[in-house]
Formats: structure tokens, C-alpha cells, sequence
């Protein structure tokens, strides 16, 4: 069984997949070709924003939009603590600092109030200037963006939605009937086409995506070393980040298969997981007007003893299974440095502590500390059988009972 079967998708898609590469090969334009600007023009229909532009990564495409911004020494970046490294990598390396924000326990997703309070404290504190918010769509569901725009409204912060794992969800947000696509809620928005992503190609590739007129250019500018008017006038200190031409031709496939059915079998195979397992375990919770892209399956056992045996016990029966995330970020040992929140205004703070004692506090974000201890991600593709789900699920009940 695999976790994610990419091997079955190419199976299923592999005549196509033959042309859309072949294509690109037999034409010669194999960085920035044709294919790389029908891709970007396809991205952002589907999205509903104006502007989409490729990158080498996601994690470059949240470079970008920092450095569109502006960001640098004296700006603070609210990250949530429970995500991938990236979210909170790209902050210090623009000379910014990332300050830690707890999720909520059933979407892991960020926490409004916790965010609000991360504010608070450095605005208390006076030393660094609330600038962005990153907000992460983890494991395929949006964040609430409604409660985080109004937190991000009263402190004039930005909005960077860290679509990686979301892209292809939605929500109905308020006062519309039609549902929001993901990658379109923040002032800008990334993903990422890792091979295991959503939508993901065969090697790495990014996206950037944005209502913004200006911001569209200097991304269009940063990504090509800085580009004026053409390759050769370089106007500002860029980066070399370009999908690749052979890439493009294997998301404009992709995509069009997970426009047309993969994002529906997918949220039907976790249906299934969540009806057999409901009962037994905590299974992801999708709120009312929520749709995930399932980027995984994560459920949460009851303490790290339980996981760890139920982990090692589906290995035995030839089942994968995935830790995402087993550490916070404010413990990660890059980030011990970092003042991760100012003193005395956390949410269990009592009395003052340093900026490096506070960034190794266990109670600095007590849910993200506690999921990273208690989260299991299980097999979940497109091309997920019946019989293997109900595999994994006897497989957990009987580990359980």
C-alpha cells in the first residue's frame, strides 16, 4: 500500500502525461516556455485571482511575497507554531522575526485569539513592528479567514495564505452562496507542486498568486534576478526561481484531473475513513462551508505512547503512516535564537522570562506542543481503494480494542 500513490496516478494518466512531456522536450523551451504561461493563466481561473506566477518551490514563492512586501530587520511575522519548517524559514532569512502563534485543536489550523494575543505582546513590547500574518492551510483545510482578517484588519497586518497543502479547497464564505477557492484569501497567497501536494509535479515547483497589480510585477521582477524591462536590466537584488517548462506540462495535466475528479474522490475516500472511524478515534473536523483538498489524513490518539504503538503496529501489517509534525516550531533548534514571544503576554504565561527562555517554554503554544505528540497521518490519495480503507480501518480498530 502506498501513502500516496503517485505510481497509480501516473497509470491513470499516462497517455496524456507521455504527450504534455514529449511536447515540452520536443520544443526546445525548456525554462519559462508556452506551457509555463497557459499553466499560470489556468491556476488563476481556477483559483479566482487575477494574478498567478510560477516559481522554482513553495518555498520560494513565500520569499517572494515577503520580499514584494518589503519585509526585513525590525518587522515581526506571526507563523502558526504547528506547520512545515518553511512557513517560519523564509521570515528570518529576509531579516525578519517569527513569532509563534498556537492552532485550534480541531482544524490545526492558526488560532484568531492566540494570534490577537501574539500581537498584543509585541506591540506591549515595543521592539519589532507587527507586519505579516503567514496563514497555513494545514492538511488541505483553509483557515478561518474570516475571524483572522478582522485580527489582521485592526493591527494593519498582511496576509500571506500559505496554500501549499490547501490548494483546491474552498469555503462559503459570509454573505456569499458560492464557495471561496484556497490561494485566493490572502493579500497574497502560495502553493506549492511538490510531488505529493494536491497538485504536485515531478520534481519541485511553486506558485504565487495575487489581486495586487504591483505586487504581481515585483514578483514577475524578484523571480528573474531582478529584472527591468528585460533579462539583461536588472533593476533590484532577485533570485533564480523558474518553473521549468516539462513541469508545467505535467500540472497543466494534473490539474485538469483533479479539477475534474481527483478532489472529489479524494474527499470521498476521507468521507469513508471518517464513518469507520469516528467512533474510535478524533477524525479531522471539517467545518459547516469548509471543503478540504486532503493533503492528508490526520488523526489524534491520545498521547504519544498510543501513537508511536499504533504506528508500529500498522507497519507490521505492511500499512504506512506519517508523523506531520512531530516538534513545534518555536522548538526547533534553528529558531531557539529567536524571540518567539515577548515576555509575560503568552497564553500560560506568569512572570517575565528571556527571549531565548521563552522560545524553549513547552507552554509557549500548549496545543501545537500537544498535537505534535498525538497526530497520525494515514494512506489518503485520489485512487484510494475501498478494500484498502477498510484495510486501515480494521487494521486500527483492532489496534485500539
Amino acid at each position: 500500500m502506498e501513502f500516496r500513490d503517485l505510481k497509480k496516478q501516473y497509470q491513470v494518466l499516462r497517455e496524456d502525461m507521455d504527450r504534455a512531456i514529449l511536447g515540452a522536450v520536443a520544443s526546445g523551451a525548456y525554462i519559462m516556455g508556452p506551457q509555463v504561461k497557459e499553466l499560470e493563466k489556468q491556476l488563476a481561473e481556477y483559483v479566482g485571482v487575477k494574478h498567478c506566477l510560477t516559481c522554482a518551490n513553495g518555498t520560494d514563492a513565500l520569499t517572494l511575497a515577503l520580499k514584494a512586501w518589503g519585509i526585513g530587520p525590525g518587522d515581526a511575522v506571526f507563523v502558526p507554531d504547528f506547520t512545515f519548517f518553511s512557513s517560519a524559514e523564509v521570515v528570518p532569512l529576509e531579516g525578519a522575526e517569527p513569532v509563534f502563534v498556537d492552532v485550534c485543536e480541531d482544524t490545526f489550523n492558526i488560532d484568531a485569539a492566540d494570534l490577537e494575543r501574539a500581537v498584543q505582546s509585541v506591540l506591549a513590547e515595543g521592539r519589532l513592528r507587527p507586519r505579516v500574518v503567514v496563514v497555513v492551510d494545514l492538511f488541505g483545510l483553509p483557515a478561518d479567514y474570516q475571524a483572522i482578517r478582522a485580527v489582521a484588519d485592526k493591527y494593519g497586518l498582511l496576509i500571506l495564505e500559505d496554500g501549499a497543502q490547501g490548494f483546491g479547497g474552498s469555503v462559503v464564505m459570509a454573505g456569499s452562496d458560492r464557495p471561496s477557492r484556497a490561494c485566493s484569501f490572502g493579500d497574497i497567497a502560495t502553493t506549492s507542486f511538490f510531488p505529493a501536494k494536491p497538485v504536485g509535479c515531478y520534481g519541485d515547483g511553486g506558485a504565487v498568486f495575487t489581486d495586487n497589480d504591483e505586487w504581481a510585477a515585483l514578483i514577475d521582477s524578484y523571480r528573474v534576478h531582478g529584472k527591468g524591462q528585460f533579462k539583461y536590466d536588472n533593476v533590484r537584488i532577485g533570485m533564480n526561481s523558474r518553473l521549468d517548462t516539462v513541469q508545467a506540462a505535467v500540472l497543466q495535466v494534473k490539474l485538469k484531473a483533479f479539477a475534474e475528479y481527483e478532489l472529489d474522490d479524494i474527499n470521498a475516500a476521507a468521507e469513508k475513513y471518517t464513518e469507520r472511524l469516528k467512533d474510535i478515534v478524533a477524525t479531522p473536523v471539517i467545518p459547516e462551508g469548509f471543503r478540504s483538498s486532503w493533503a492528508q489524513y490526520t488523526i489524534k490518539l491520545r498521547d504519544s505512547a498510543q501513537r508511536d504503538a499504533l504506528q508500529a503496529a500498522l507497519k507490521t501489517e505492511g500499512i504506512p503512516s506519517m508523523v506531520y509534525y512531530p516538534k513545534p516550531m518555536h522548538l526547533q533548534t534553528a529558531f531557539l535564537d529567536f524571540s518567539t514571544r515577548p515576555s509575560g503576554l503568552g497564553r500560560n504565561d506568569s512572570g517575565s522570562m528571556s527571549f531565548r527562555a521563552k522560545s524553549r517554554n513547552l507552554d509557549l503554544c500548549p496545543v501545537a506542543t500537544s498535537l505534535c505528540s498525538r497526530v497520525l497521518s494515514l494512506p489518503l490519495h485520489p485512487y484510494l481503494t475501498e478494500e484498502q480503507i477498510d484495510t486501515v480501518c480494521a487494521a486500527i480498530h483492532k489496534f485500539l480494542r
